[in-house]
């Protein structure tokens, strides 16, 4: 069995190779991926982004705050992303969680919380009655406010009440609001697309249902507006309408009607998977819901769990099921939700079940990491290529980054138990008790449902 010093020590080695990557042009940036032949690579137009960018180090920086002092480079590092998101702030016009402005506020909270404001005006002054448009096209012409969490008015909002300050209600209000216009009727309560009427959806987590009704969840128990939390109990009865409840579980179909580009019909991942779609019954349960269609809410989340346990991950059972090891689409990603399903799980001997899997998780990037003197990466797969190996990542979402955050915090949680601190953020916070929490705020995100 790996020790905590195990996870420690691999998680330390992946954060020296991302170091090693970062380069300087206007303030540091990151290259996504890194080709074995080394070639000339630039900027990409989303270096600051929480998703694959600088913002994306600063939960890596506020992770190995918990257990150490940051050294000189780090701190320099700390600083220039925080002076390059400060500057860039004022002009960036893209809004999102991932991939904009909301990212640069989680950014900025996490490392110099008095800088934060700055992204949060910048937010306001963009505003719509419809929401914020986006600068990503999914018709093309079109850039029209997209609804989800990842790229669009859900992940905004979400970030508005973490953070809290000036502009966090009003944000959190016209957000919320034109999330409501945006809803599509269903026979069984509320759905989301990406866009308003969109044909196909990603039911889930990251761009879908799931994920809009959690923001709407979390905005309606901090701003007192039943309606919102209503609209999220309508958003989860048709994910329950749409879902399978076999075996214990619970589970929703990766994209409805089934993708027409190859993919496997059912994942487990944070994005399109249990794992991000049980946040949704936390932020229910945290707005003093106890039941969707005769259900409790807790024991729904329980479910989701319940679907990753019995899946097989992080096995990679078949080309295509499990291919990925990155926090979006893999393996770190489950691990992160099954350490905050530890910590928010009163029963020792159910915690103790989800820190075996955990670990499972930690245990399948031990044996799958690539180590050597620069440090230590991983390769994801994409078996439909020849080689398959694709080149390792760097990014919080898809690389080395976000991996390193996730065994740093795996072996706090052995080590320190479930009590451990918690680099929380927009899109999880409520998924773990607020004592355990480290991103103290005054804002909405410390409002108690009524």
């Amino acid at each position: 069995m790996v020790t905590s010093e195990g996870y420690r020590e691999l998680g330390e080695a992946a954060w020296s190779w991302v170091l090693s990557q970062v380069r300087e042009d206007d303030g540091p940036w990151l290259p996504e991926t890194v080709s074995e032949d080394g070639g000339q690579m630039a900027p990409a137009e989303d270096r600051d982004s929480l998703y694959a960018g600088i913002g994306g180090l600063a939960p890596v920086l506020a992770e190995i705050a918990q257990y150490r002092v940051l050294r000189e480079v780090e701190q320099v590092l700390a600083a220039g992303v925080v002076a390059r998101l400060s500057a860039e702030a004022s002009v960036r016009t893209e809004p999102s969680l991932y991939d904009g402005l909301a990212g640069d506020v989680t950014a900025l909270k996490l490392l110099a919380p008095d800088r934060a404001p700055i992204a949060l005006q910048r937010l306001a002054d963009l505003m719509t009655p419809a929401g914020w448009n986006t600068t990503f096209q999914i018709d093309p012409g079109s850039d029209a406010p997209r609804s989800d969490l990842v790229q669009g008015t859900a992940g905004v909002v979400l970030a508005a009440i973490w953070a809290g300050g000036e502009h966090a209600e009003a944000i959190a209000v016209t957000g919320g609001e034109s999330l409501l216009e945006a809803a599509d009727v269903t026979e069984a309560g509320l759905d989301w697309g990406m866009l308003p009427g969109s044909p196909s959806r990603g039911p889930n987590y990251s761009h879908g249902t799931a994920g809009i009704a959690a923001a709407l969840a979390i905005a309606g128990a901090a701003l007192n507006r039943p309606d919102f939390v209503q609209a999220a109990i309508q958003g989860a009865q048709h994910l329950l309408a749409v879902g399978s409840l076999d075996d214990d579980g619970f589970i929703v179909s990766h994209t409805i009607p089934p993708a027409t580009r190859e993919v496997e019909p059912l994942t487990y991942t944070w994005c399109h998977g249990p794992a991000g779609t049980s946040f949704l019954f936390a932020a229910l349960s945290h707005a003093g819901v106890a039941e969707v269609a005769g259900m409790e809410v807790t024991a729904l989340r329980q479910r989701c769990l319940h679907s990753i346990l019995t899946s097989g991950v992080p096995q990679r059972l078949r080309p295509g099921f499990w291919d990925n090891d990155g926090r979006c689409c893999g393996t770190a990603g489950v691990g992160d939700v099954l350490l905050d399903a530890v910590q928010d799980c009163r029963d020792p001997a159910r915690a103790e079940t989800l820190l075996d899997a955990a670990r499972t998780m930690g245990d399948a990037l031990v044996e799958r990491a690539i180590r050597d003197q620069a440090g230590a990466r991983w390769r994801f797969v994409e078996y439909r290529q020849d080689p398959p190996l694709l080149p390792p990542g760097t990014s919080w979402m898809q690389g080395a980054a976000g991996i390193a955050a996730y065994l740093l915090r795996l072996a706090r949680v052995i080590q320190d138990g479930p009590s451990a601190p918690v680099v929380d953020r927009p899109d999880q916070w409520w998924a773990v008790p607020t004592h355990v929490r480290t991103v103290h705020t005054t804002g909405l995100a410390s409002a108690h449902p009524a």
